[in-house]
């Protein structure tokens, strides 16, 4: 191992481009649906290894020697995200005589974007870099600021943060009931990170490695053992009256707009509504039924027919709860039509009772970000069957008659950690209603990651705020998710067919739920402590030492 580090260490040039790029793609594969965590065991220990290397004139300026850290940073981080994000280039071949020249945009401008926050972090951990152990808590708190960051600005894209990699099964989901998910990618770097206690680094800091390997290992056995009694105290209660169907159609995403479609669709929904071990009406039969994202190929408030056909199929007391694009009409001069991505409550009349617009959209999905300057490069967005979306104007819980109140969320509105609530009106639940037909490729021999990797941001939204999850997907996966992120049923990606099961009762709210990030910056702001304090040590005994 010591040879393996020394060798990885003086990678220069190329070479040490390449094998950050490899082991950032190998990454990849300790998420979802791969879970193979153990791999970065290897794969972070070489990130430390060629950060330990990445050294920068000293003739240079302080910050341009920090310029070989940064290139590290990204091309592991341009690695991670190639392989982990791939997938998303399918979505410009649903419809490929329009969009498919947009292809490279998706597939490597998107990873080398992102690689930039990895630039960031690496460049960030070099100049609090020591010799010791405590460059292990230097690169944990800077990459983690990094992740942090990426999840953040520009809108956000926290897809596959690193403590995703802890979250592979409910056991070790626990704690981000704690410190919700940034709090898990700080513990994934030092918990990944740990062999290089054991390799390279200074020799004679052998009881300083010990101490800091033996905080890391009862970090590990804590967070278990949490888990452990956490689980132990789950006795699947459930709300009484209460009984959910989801329903997944599978709609291909290339027929949903095919002209004379609607009908079909609509019929479809209506059969699969019906269907399933008990029927609409009878005792025990579903309450809520619950349609995914943008269920209908029109707008539902224009078409009456539609509603009459919900109507005729909801038995009294039972209430829809779907998807759907709304509209509004303009008001005054020069005003245009607004569109928004939607979730209605329709009652057993055909009503509808309230209604939630998505406030988080996505960029060169729902919108065309700086409109005028790219739509002039020919740029358009992917989603614009109907129009350009516009955002809602807040996070809103939405009250029931017979049901507690719950929080829509559409569609990748579920990975973004700590608001998916709105403040101040805790709900009893939370309905995520998704597409996801993008990335279920029919025809294909292998299904692509991503709704797996989609359905696990969501179960962990359930652990950090303690409310059981609802997800409907058009393809899959849907699924009854309870508190503490397990699946109480569900439906394999890209089968048609429906979810039945009670509804789970929520818990208190969770630590992480009452206090926001307050546990996770406290746990970095400590991080970032010991690596600064430590390191000013380490340097300042080597001055020591130079002098005598």
């Amino acid at each position: 191992m010591h040879s393996f580090a020394d060798a990885v260490i003086v990678l220069w040039g190329w070479r040490r481009a390449l094998v950050a790029f490899l082991a950032g793609a190998a990454s990849a594969f300790a998420f979802a649906p791969f879970d193979l965590f153990p791999i970065l065991w290897v794969t972070v220990p070489v990130f430390v290894w060629l950060l330990d290397g990445a050294t920068g004139s000293a003739a240079r300026p302080r910050l341009f020697r920090l310029v070989p850290a940064a290139v590290v940073g990204w091309w592991f981080g341009f690695g991670f995200f190639l392989s982990g994000l791939w997938w998303v280039g399918a979505a410009f071949l649903v419809e490929a005589e329009q969009f498919a020249w947009l292809m490279p945009f998706g597939v490597l401008a998107l990873p080398a974007g992102l690689a930039l926050f990895w630039a960031f972090g690496a460049a960030l951990a070099r100049a609090l870099w020591s010799d010791g152990w405590a460059r292990l808590f230097a690169l944990a708190a800077a990459m983690t600021l990094a992740e942090w960051l990426r999840g953040t600005i520009l809108t956000g894209f926290p897809w596959n943060a690193f403590g995703y990699a802890l979250a592979a099964q409910p056991l070790t989901m626990q704690l981000a009931s704690v410190i919700g998910i940034w709090g898990l990618t700080l513990l994934a770097f030092l918990i990944f990170g740990a062999p290089v206690l054991f390799v390279g680094g200074l020799v004679t800091d052998r009881r300083s490695r010990f101490l800091a390997l033996a905080a890391i290992i009862l970090v590990v056995l804590g967070g278990l053992g949490f888990g452990v009694l956490r689980l132990r105290g789950a006795e699947g209660a459930f709300v009484d009256g209460v009984q959910l169907r989801l329903v997944q159609p599978a709609v291909d995403q290339r027929e949903k707009w095919q002209p004379g479609s609607a009908a079909a669709i609509m019929e479809r929904y209506l059969a699969l509504s019906a269907s399933g071990e008990t029927p609409l009406g009878r005792d025990g039969g579903p309450t809520h039924l619950i349609w995914p994202e943008s269920a209908f190929p029109f707008l539902l408030t224009e078409r009456p027919d539609a509603l009459a056909a919900i109507a005729g199929l909801l038995p009294e007391g039972t209430t829809l709860i779907t998807g759907a694009a709304r509209g509004e009409r303009p008001i005054g001069p020069g005003a245009r039509p607004m569109l928004f991505n939607s979730v209605y409550v329709i009652d057993d009349g055909g009503e509808i009772r309230d209604a939630y617009d998505k406030v988080h959209l996505v960029p060169f999905g729902e919108y065309l970000p700086f409109e005028p300057a790219l739509s002039a490069l020919g740029l358009r967005q992917v989603v614009d069957a109907l129009g350009t979306y516009s955002p809602g104007p807040r996070r809103r819980t939405i009250a029931l008659a017979d049901a507690p109140a719950f929080t829509p969320l559409i569609c990748y509105e579920a990975i973004f950690s700590g608001s998916v609530t709105e403040p101040g009106n805790r709900p009893g639940w939370l309905v995520n209603v998704t597409n996801d037909a993008w990335f279920t490729v029919s025809g294909w021999w292998f299904d692509l990651p991503g709704p797996y990797q989609h359905l696990r941001h969501a179960q962990l939204r359930a652990v950090e705020e303690g409310l059981p999850l609802a997800r409907a997907a058009n393809t899959g996966i849907s699924a009854i998710i309870d508190p503490y992120g397990r699946i109480v049923s569900s439906l394999a990606l890209g089968e048609a067919g429906v979810v039945d099961g009670p509804l789970p009762a929520s818990l208190p709210p969770t630590l992480f739920a009452r206090f926001g990030g307050v546990t996770f910056w406290a746990l970095l702001l400590a991080t970032f402590c010991v690596a600064v304090g430590e390191g000013f040590t380490l340097r300042s005994g080597r001055q020591r030492q130079q002098l005598t």
